[in-house]
């Protein structure tokens, strides 16, 4: 669950470069997840203009889902923008998360 377009909390500079480097080492790592869940101004991970677009289309191609909150998308008016991954809804985010086994937030 990626609930921002920042890691961590404080300096958003550093959050910024925080979260481009998590997604190249994740995209780079032998093991990925099954799916990737984007929503509040994470769903900006995943749009235009977004410095880690090259990362998530090589976790896309590696058969990782990235669905992004659709209210999250039409809220920050970036439907239109979707580069990479999926609109979701909340009904699938809640299905997602109770049959996971294990959720990590960043």
């Amino acid at each position: 669950m990626i609930k921002s377009d920042c890691m961590g909390v404080g300096e958003d500079e550093l959050g910024a470069k925080l979260i481009k480097a998590f997604f190249l080492k994740l995209a780079a790592a032998e093991t990925k997840p099954d799916v990737i869940v984007f929503y509040n101004t994470g769903v900006k991970l995943v749009c235009n203009g977004s410095e880690v677009l090259d990362s998530l289309e090589l976790l896309a191609q590696a058969g990782v889902d990235l669905p992004a909150c659709g209210t999250c998308l039409a809220h920050f008016e970036l439907t239109d923008k979707l580069r990479v991954g999926r609109r979701s809804n909340m009904q699938e985010i809640v299905d997602l998360l109770m049959k996971s086994e294990r959720v990590i937030t960043l």
